[in-house]
């Protein structure tokens, strides 16, 4: 894999976006393994914060690892996340579970080396679906890396007037806002 079979560069912060199933996750990998070819493993973190569940007989979600196995030296900070909108019942149930995936990327976050040199985020608005999370401190780590990669979901297959989604909106406004570049992915 080289930079060259990308559709952006390796460097800055690029934003991949899109509906369920459409590749996201697959591209990240992509990114991810063209950027260890070139670089090796030093400084590399990864926020995997993808739910996978089955919907409709299909997996929705899923992690990267999927797709690449990161080598040693990589350093994971994986989420056990909620789907809050395909699982919850209620939206009361939804807004729960999403402020409890909050407050646990937001200890993953924490708890990342303090220099990063490259970062991938796969399913960046999961960390932020509740208010109580800390998407300007995602950003401000990311922002401080050579390269960063983070993908998350944009579309209204889960609804578009609950609190879970109207909260996912005004988190995708603000990465399209912080990033270098976009992808859409369709």
């Amino acid at each position: 894999m080289t930079d060259a079979d990308l559709p952006f560069p390796l460097a800055g912060t690029t934003l991949v976006v899109g509906p369920s199933n459409v590749g996201k996750t697959r591209l990240t990998a992509r990114a991810l393994t063209a950027w260890l070819d070139r670089e090796g493993p030093d400084g590399v973190v990864i926020f995997d914060f993808a739910p996978e569940v089955e919907r409709d007989g299909r997996i929705l979600g899923g992690r990267l690892d999927r797709f690449v196995t990161p080598p040693s030296g990589v350093w994971r900070g994986v989420l056990d996340a909620h789907a809050p909108r395909a699982t919850a019942d209620t939206d009361d149930e939804a807004a729960a579970l999403a402020a409890d995936n909050a407050h646990r990327a937001a200890d993953i976050v924490d708890a990342a080396p303090a220099s990063p040199r490259a970062v991938f985020v796969n399913d960046a608005t999961i960390a932020a679906q509740h208010e109580a999370g800390d998407l300007e401190g995602l950003l401000a780590y990311c922002g401080a890396a050579d390269c960063t990669v983070v993908n998350a979901f944009e579309g209204e297959e889960f609804g578009a007037e609950d609190p879970v989604s109207r909260r996912e909106r005004a988190v995708l406004e603000r990465l399209r806002d912080w990033a270098d570049r976009i992808v859409e992915l369709e």
